[in-house]
């Protein structure tokens, strides 16, 4: 039996099984759903399209070669999951690193669940399986969450559920996607971890940002240190309008009493509220004049 009647055969196979699915009756439909989903296709690979709602963008060539030398030996252990689009056309759903790596094994076909599902649906299977996933980094797991939250009208606290997070977790995602080009960069090659990210995500003042940012960097900063360093900021942003606009009084104060007694005065004050006057004067003259122009004001 040649190749392309293999293919044609085990076509007609799958057909069968799933052509029954667009059968009329609703109870036997979902009878059919759970009977596909549990049954194991061989499906051939070039029936097989990418899943266009794919969380992760970055497939590590070293990571699949040493998956497609494993299938080689020992094949594909566990089945990947895919959805039906046509009688002979089928979209990954999860296992997208298994499917490469048959290709680059070599395999014609690979074993496959088929599930039925809507574009929302298979988003939400996709972006579950790879966050479940450790080696997933956190901004395609943000970017994944907001097209989720976007394209199927979700809030905060319903994506949350949907996808098994805290709220207050799934909001910490969604902030990374409001940092800079390069912050995010540094996170999506694992430069900085999602603790530097979500600390950094705090400062609201983008040149301090890009500052704490080079910072972290240079310095290679922990997450406890770079917390305590955006703290620091933080705090000295918030005294110096202060103490600017306590200098100002100051000098106008200053200004004025120079102006009544026709001389230098110094007004020095401390954080307490205490401090001294100090009234200028270069001759025993200038000093009646002061203390004539004192008795005055009494």
């Amino acid at each position: 039996m040649t190749k392309e009647e293999k293919k044609e055969r085990l076509g007609q196979g799958i057909r069968a099984l799933l052509n029954t699915v667009d059968a009329p009756n609703t109870e036997h439909r979902k009878d059919v759903i759970k009977e596909a989903s549990r049954t194991v296709n061989d499906i051939p690979l070039d029936w097989i399209e990418v899943n266009p709602f794919q969380p992760r963008k970055d497939f590590d060539v070293t990571a699949l070669e040493e998956m497609a030398a494993s299938i080689r030996t020992h094949g594909i252990i566990q089945p990947i999951t895919v959805r039906r689009l046509s009688a002979d056309k089928f979209q990954i759903i999860a296992g997208e690193r298994r499917l490469r790596a048959a290709r680059l094994a070599g395999l014609e076909t690979v074993p496959a669940y088929v599930l039925l599902t809507d574009d929302q649906g298979m988003l939400e299977i996709a972006l579950i399986e790879n966050i479940q996933r450790e080696d997933l980094n956190a901004l395609d797991v943000a970017i994944s969450l907001n097209r989720l939250m976007t394209e199927c009208n979700l809030t905060h606290e319903s994506l949350s559920t949907r996808v098994g997070k805290d709220r207050s977790t799934v909001t910490n995602y969604m902030r990374l996607l409001k940092l800079p080009p390069e912050i995010q960069q540094a996170l999506r090659k694992g430069t900085i971890s999602m603790g530097h990210a979500r600390a950094l995500a705090g400062v609201t003042d983008l040149a301090m940002q890009l500052s704490i940012f080079k910072q972290t960097i240079d310095k290679n900063l922990s997450v406890r240190s770079l917390e305590n360093l955006i703290k620091s900021y933080q705090e000295s942003k918030h005294v110096k309008p202060k103490a600017s606009i306590q200098n100002a009084e100051i000098r106008r104060i200053q200004d004025s009493l120079s102006g009544i007694f026709g001389t230098k005065v110094i007004v020095k004050r401390d954080a307490k509220g205490a401090g001294q006057i100090s009234i200028h004067f270069n001759s025993d003259k200038a000093l009646n004049e002061i203390l004539e122009m004192m008795d005055k004001l009494e």
